[in-house]
């Protein structure tokens, strides 16, 4: 199977359970909650995106024409930036999107875990799975069939008016979080999410902390 991938890139994971970790990211390309195109918006599953993940043309990004290659790509990121691997520090990678399940797959996680690569998922759970995913980030959206009920950690993009917390406090996740809509609304989101999680100690706050402090 061929790859299409948006961009490669190192940074900090800043959201959710393992924010502050450092991590390559796989933008795959492709969604199937909206087509990426400001024109489709109104008419998208999921209007609020705001993730770029249309073509193959930011950095580091393209067509890999095999799993091994495009591990291999991850990898080079990951010791060209200046990740170091020693006994406390294991290569972290996270496939995100658009929806990366559209396209990873079990010959893809073998060759990132040969890579000596700890592989991370971000998918809004439509889809499900191959095996051998070591952490599972799932963010649901309101009009979508939720498939994927099981992972390490829930992120609910807050608020959705169809898609109130409480739909998803019997799931089987080690983690709860609400997260801000991004947007105009950003500071009285982050103020609602703020008061729901004091008065439900379940759901704990994430932030995106790469906005707040200026790195991708």
């Amino acid at each position: 199977m061929s790859y299409q991938v948006k961009e490669i890139y190192y940074t900090l994971q800043g959201e959710g359970a393992r924010t502050g970790r450092a991590a390559v990211f796989v933008r795959f390309a492709g969604c199937n909650l909206w087509s990426g195109r400001e024109q489709d918006r109104s008419e998208a599953i999921c209007k609020f995106c705001d993730t770029d993940f249309v073509a193959t043309n930011g950095p580091g990004g393209g067509g890999f024409r095999d799993a091994e290659i495009l591990a291999s790509a991850v990898e080079r990121c990951w010791s060209k930036i200046g990740g170091e691997r020693n006994a406390h520090v294991k290569p972290y990678v996270v496939c995100t999107g658009g929806e990366p399940l559209l396209q990873l797959d079990e010959p893809l996680v073998a060759a990132l875990h040969a890579q000596g690569f700890e592989i991370g998922i971000e998918t809004n759970g439509t889809l499900l799975p191959p095996r051998g995913i070591d952490w599972i980030c799932v963010s649901p959206k309101a009009d979508a069939e939720l498939k994927l009920m099981r992972g390490n950690e829930l992120k609910l993009v807050y608020p959705q008016e169809r898609a109130p917390p409480k739909r998803y406090d019997n799931l089987a996740f080690d983690h709860f979080f609400l997260q801000p809509m991004d947007g105009p609304m950003r500071q009285a989101n982050t103020q609602a999410a703020i008061e729901f999680c004091l008065a439900h100690p379940r759901w704990r706050l994430s932030l995106q902390t790469h906005k707040l402090i200026g790195i991708r």
